[in-house]
């Protein structure tokens, strides 16, 4: 079953739950009139799905030819801080390194595969990813030199500072948008 196909009968059935008194045929009408607004409104969630990521497209296009390497790293890199505040499991991480490098690695490893190696921190999403996990940059194609990777870099590095209280250098080591089969990020701590 796909997803408006669910989506239509669950809603089909919760508001035929507290309806069984009501003749069939309103029923069936009230049924007919629910699966129609509900196909309306999936059709318009589309619409502006493909809107938002065609006019994504062209403002990373845009930033991509037009500026210097150091502007294209700060605009993404405010995108990646944005990020980090935007969602608790990021914060809760640096949160519980607060202060402490083994703790922040602890932290780290609910949701990556991270290790320590000399003055350096290695944070990978497992041996092979099986793709993007951004929703902003999982419908764009992926390029050698993939701007959007910034971004993460950015996140990673925003967790480091904040827990640690200190600017802290992170590198992409491998993207899968930049044709590697992982995202591995290196900071030096």
């Amino acid at each position: 079953m796909d997803r408006k196909e669910f989506f239509r009968n669950s809603l089909v059935a919760s508001a035929c739950a507290g309806c069984f008194l009501l003749p069939s045929t309103s029923l069936m009408a009230s049924e007919s009139s629910v699966s129609e607004t509900e196909d309306e409104k999936y059709k318009q969630l589309l619409q502006e799905k493909e809107f938002i990521q065609n006019w994504l497209t062209d403002l990373l296009e845009t930033i991509d030819e037009n500026l210097d390497e150091p502007s294209k790293v700060f605009l993404l890199a405010g995108c990646g801080r944005g990020c980090f505040n935007r969602h608790k499991f990021k914060r809760d991480i640096a949160e519980k390194g607060k202060g402490d490098l083994d703790k922040l690695i602890e932290a780290y490893k609910s949701n990556f595969e991270v290790w320590k190696e000399g003055n350096t921190v290695h944070v990978r999403y497992g041996e092979v990813s099986q793709g993007c996990y951004c929703p902003a940059a999982k419908y764009r194609p992926a390029k050698p030199n993939d701007l959007h990777c910034e971004c993460t870099r950015a996140t990673h590095q925003t967790i480091f500072e904040t827990a640690l209280g200190r600017p802290i250098d992170v590198k992409i080591l491998e993207s899968v948008r930049r044709g590697n089969k992982t995202c591995h990020f290196l900071a030096t701590v």
